[in-house]
């Protein structure tokens, strides 16, 4: 019975590393996937299609099955709602997308090209590319190198550097912490500690929104925060990096303060900061697409969700709003519901509805 138990616990184990891919498909109810995999929920013992209207699991109790037997063999039991029995019509594109992420993931010890990896499946590059954007909102490459470092991310925190490094897919130290630099905000082995030894500066200030926090690091901006106190706010900060020297150094990032509020006053209407956040890539892509909203206009979250390639990653989008870390100069407050009324804002709807009112009102000359 122990046996059966510890294999139990090993086969969810990798179940949970190797379900990225279906994750975001899950997280964006993509109906074209339906019948091509199923997830289960641990906590209630239920397994459905991606496209279930369910509300959606925390990711620790998720698991992922190729079919409805692999599942119930599991112990799980068929959704009454989106009836995962079912059979439905398989959609081509759908079916090029699961055999193209089941390849990444099986040479996850290679870099793969896009060229090798459309002659696999026998289709032109640019199809791939294309079917793939649309379907997970980035690349075949930047899923590779997101998976790659996702892995490694969960890996570092249970062994040392260099078997994480090896055991994610990174053939070389090299090709590790230039992925680290761009993606963590610091090496690989600062990150397996928390953040230790990281430094980072902070500076809270009066502002029309209430107040104001602003931190960063050495290369850049990595929380712009707003609160009913500094204390909160402080509080809040060392909670989110809980093993870096968090210190107050308002001098050092006056610059900083001074733009943001400048920017709250309508003074200044751009804000141009370096930033050093962590995030995925399709987080990235989002924030990217969020900056590019003009000041004083609004998109709506399809509107973003069809810039960055993929319609029906709608959820996906929210979710990469609500995680902003760094308000205004991220203008995640730009982003309303498809009928343009306000939805939810991480620092406060009250706040979102002040911001754009104070940005017609400066666009319009008031």
């Amino acid at each position: 019975m122990r046996k059966m138990i510890f294999m139990m616990n090993r086969k969810i184990t990798t179940q949970e590393q190797s379900g990225e891919w279906q994750w975001q498909i899950v997280q964006t109810r993509n109906r074209e996937f339906d019948n091509l995999f199923f997830f289960g929920v641990r906590s209630t013992g239920i397994y459905c299609k991606p496209s279930c209207a369910a509300r959606r699991p925390k990711r620790e109790n998720t698991m992922f099955f190729a079919s409805c037997a692999e599942a119930e063999n599991a112990g799980f039991r068929a959704c009454l709602r989106c009836h995962p029995k079912a059979e439905n019509a398989r959609n081509a594109n759908a079916e090029l997308i699961v055999r193209a992420c089941e390849i990444i993931e099986s040479k996850r010890d290679d870099e793969i090209s896009l060229e090798f990896l459309a002659a696999e499946l026998n289709v032109s590059p640019s199809h791939l590319q294309r079917t793939f954007k649309h379907a997970l909102g980035v690349s075949p490459k930047e899923f590779a190198d997101a998976q790659r470092l996702e892995n490694f991310k969960r890996q570092v925190r249970q062994t040392d550097v260099t078997t994480a490094m090896y055991e994610s897919g990174f053939g070389s130290s090299r090709a590790l912490y230039e992925k680290a630099e761009q993606n963590l905000g610091m090496t690989p082995a600062v990150y397996r500690k928390g953040g230790k030894g990281v430094h980072i500066r902070f500076a809270t200030a009066d502002s029309s929104l209430g107040k104001l926090l602003v931190a960063a690091t050495g290369k850049g901006v990595c929380a712009v925060a707003f609160g009913n106190t500094a204390q909160e706010l402080t509080a809040n900060l060392v909670k989110e990096f809980p093993a870096a020297e968090v210190q107050p150094d308002k001098d050092d990032l006056q610059n900083y303060v001074r733009a943001i509020v400048e920017h709250l006053d309508g003074t200044r209407r751009t804000l141009d900061l370096p930033l050093d956040l962590q995030a995925t890539a399709f987080q990235l892509q989002v924030w990217a697409e969020l900056r590019r909203i003009p000041y004083g206009e609004t998109r709506s979250y399809k509107q973003i969700a069809e810039s960055v390639g993929n319609v029906k990653a709608v959820r996906a989008v929210a979710r990469a709003c609500a995680s902003n870390p760094v308000a205004l100069v991220t203008p995640c407050h730009r982003v309303v519901g498809a009928n343009g009324q306000l939805s939810g804002y991480r620092w406060g709807t009250r706040r979102k509805q002040m911001l754009l009112d104070k940005e017609q009102s400066t666009r319009n000359g008031g």
